[in-house]
């Protein structure tokens, strides 16, 4: 039903599995003492992994949601090979509808390549699984969230639809959430 592999003008989306990725780089990008770890996950609702076995646990919940077709979760690497991040299209089939998801490391913000995902999630959601809305979002505070999914939005015509008060629980507080959506016809007037 999702593709295995979806690329991109830079890059490549591969499905999320063991047998896909190193977990040791899975790891080392996303783990708590990696480097710029603490700033990628300031605003997502998961902690870095902490030990390599929560690297390939999490792997295995990857492989389990996309073979019951609950979640279609992709590496993503750049066209020369490194993993820069990972994306997720979250399907609610009874609602015919998508929410996506970009998580990216730091070194790799900036590029676009946030956008690049969404668009090909969003081209999947509506021409290959017949979904009729996508929606995404980002928790108060998150600016660089903020300026990508407008971007996106506005280059897809899609729109605000509000936000959400006390959404999302960050250690001790709790944030409020935008929230953004794009529908079928409003994709296919770009």
């Amino acid at each position: 039903m999702f593709p295995e592999q979806v690329e991109t003008d830079s890059l490549d989306l591969i499905q999320m599995s063991l047998a896909n990725v190193d977990v040791f780089g899975l790891y080392d990008l996303f783990g708590k003492e990696s480097k710029g770890t603490e700033d990628v996950f300031e605003y997502i609702p998961q902690e870095p992994f902490t030990t390599i076995k929560d690297a390939q646990e999490w792997l295995a919940v990857a492989e389990s949601e996309w073979e019951d077709r609950e979640s279609a979760r992709y590496l993503v690497f750049r066209s020369d090979g490194t993993l820069v991040g990972l994306t997720v299209l979250s399907l609610e089939w009874n609602r015919k509808k998508g929410d996506l998801a970009v998580i990216l490391a730091k070194p790799y913000w900036g590029n676009g390549y946030a956008q690049e995902c969404a668009m090909v999630l969003t081209e999947l959601a509506f021409d290959r699984l017949d979904l009729e809305v996508v929606t995404l979002g980002y928790d108060e505070g998150n600016d660089r969230s903020k300026a990508a999914i407008e971007s996106f939005i506005d280059r897809v015509d899609g729109q605000y639809d509000g936000v959400t008060r006390n959404a999302t629980r960050r250690g001790n507080r709790v944030v409020d959430a935008h929230n953004y959506s794009v529908t079928k016809e409003q994709y296919r007037q770009e």
